[in-house]
C-alpha cells in the first residue's frame, strides 16, 4: 500500500548505474544524468532521452529526489534491455529548471536552444557511448512533453520515435507546425487539472499563471496533427486495458493508428479519470497527490509502455539536424 505522504516503490529489478555529465552550450554549462547498463555493450545501444516537467529535475525523473517519478523505472529497463538513458536538466529560470518549449508567449521560458541541446547530447552519446543513431527515442512529461513537441519539430530526422505524457500542443507555436512524420505515443488523463483533455482552458486565465502557460489544443487535436502528418486517417484499433484493481477511479483505453510496430504508428493511451501523474503500479506517488493533481492510474507502466512502443522503430540515418 502506498504511503499517504511518501508514496511507495515495489519494483525490484537491477538498475543501470547513473553518471553525471556536463555540456558547454552558448547559454552556459548544462547538466545531465546518464544511465549506463552494467554489462559491456554487444553492439550499438539504443538511446532514450527523458525530459522532466516544470519545477522538476533530471534527479527527480530518475528517482534521486522526492517525489521519485514513475519514469525512474527506465533505470531498470536500461539494465534489462541494454539501453542508454540520458536525462538533461532544463535551464535555470526564476529559480526553477525550465525548457524553451514550443509555447509562444510564455515569458517564463528560458531563451536557451534546447532542441540544439538535445541534438548535442545525441552527438555525444553516438561519439562516446556508441549509441545507435537509428535508435534515438525522446520522451517528455508535462512541460518536458511540451519541449519534446518542439524538438520533434526541429530535429525530427534525428529521432526514431517520440512519447509525450501529460502534455498537449500549443494553439500558437514559436517553432511552427511539425513537418516530418514520426511515430508518437501519447498518454493523457481526462481529469488532468494542468493539461485539460479538451484543451484551450488552462490556468493561464489566472494572472498568477500568465507567465507560465498559454492556450493549448485538446489532446485529441494534438494526436490528429501527428496522424495527419503520418497519413494515418483511418479508424484506430481500440483496446480496453483491464483494470488491475476493479472499481479504481481510473481506466485506460488504447487507440492505435498503424498496424505495423516497426513502421509509422500513432497511439493514444487515454486515462479516464486520470490526473497529472504518470501511470504506474510499481512507483506510486504519495496518496495525498490523488487530491491534487489527481488520480494516478495503476493499470499500465508509463516507461514500459514507451519502451514497448519504441523498441521496433528505426529512423533513417541522414545528416545531423
Amino acid at each position: 500500500m502506498r504511503d499517504f505522504f511518501r508514496g511507495s516503490e515495489t519494483s525490484t529489478g537491477a538498475k543501470a548505474r547513473i553518471e553525471t555529465g556536463t555540456l558547454f552550450r552558448p547559454e552556459g554549462v548544462r547538466h545531465f544524468l546518464k544511465a549506463v547498463p552494467s554489462r559491456a555493450a554487444m553492439g550499438k545501444r539504443p538511446l532514450v532521452i527523458l525530459l522532466h516537467g516544470a519545477g522538476s529535475s533530471a534527479e527527480q525523473l530518475l528517482g534521486l529526489s522526492f517525489p521519485p517519478s514513475p519514469l525512474s523505472l527506465w533505470l531498470e529497463i536500461a539494465e534489462r534491455e541494454q539501453l542508454l538513458v540520458i536525462a538533461p536538466n532544463g535551464s535555470k529560470r526564476r529559480g526553477e529548471r525550465a525548457w524553451n518549449d514550443s509555447y509562444a508567449g510564455v515569458t517564463a521560458n528560458p531563451k536557451s536552444d534546447d532542441s540544439a541541446l538535445i541534438g548535442a547530447l545525441i552527438d555525444r552519446a553516438i561519439a562516446e557511448d556508441d549509441a545507435d543513431p537509428a535508435r534515438v527515442y525522446l520522451m517528455g512529461v508535462s512541460k518536458g512533453g511540451m519541449m519534446a513537441y518542439r524538438a520533434a519539430t526541429e530535429i525530427a530526422p534525428r529521432l526514431a520515435a517520440l512519447s509525450v505524457a501529460l502534455a498537449a500542443m500549443p494553439v500558437a507555436s514559436n517553432c511552427g507546425q511539425p513537418r516530418t512524420p514520426l511515430p508518437v505515443l501519447f498518454m493523457a488523463g481526462t481529469a488532468d487539472p494542468f493539461i485539460p483533455y479538451t484543451g484551450r482552458k488552462f490556468l493561464y486565465q489566472f494572472r498568477i499563471f500568465s507567465s507560465l502557460a498559454a492556450p493549448m489544443t485538446s489532446v485529441e487535436e494534438s494526436v490528429a496533427v501527428w496522424r495527419e502528418l503520418a497519413g494515418l486517417r483511418g479508424e484506430p484499433a481500440v483496446t480496453a486495458i483491464a483494470q488491475q484493481r476493479p472499481g479504481a477511479a481510473t481506466r485506460v483505453t488504447r487507440y492505435t493508428w498503424g498496424a505495423d510496430p516497426a513502421a509509422l504508428q500513432v497511439c493514444l493511451l487515454k486515462i479516464e479519470g486520470g490526473g497529472h501523474a504518470e501511470p504506474s503500479a510499481l512507483k506510486r506517488y504519495p496518496g495525498l497527490f490523488s487530491w491534487f493533481p489527481g488520480a494516478q492510474n495503476a493499470d499500465i507502466e508509463a516507461a514500459e509502455e514507451a519502451w514497448a512502443f519504441f523498441k521496433d522503430k528505426r529512423a533513417p540515418v541522414t545528416a545531423s539536424a
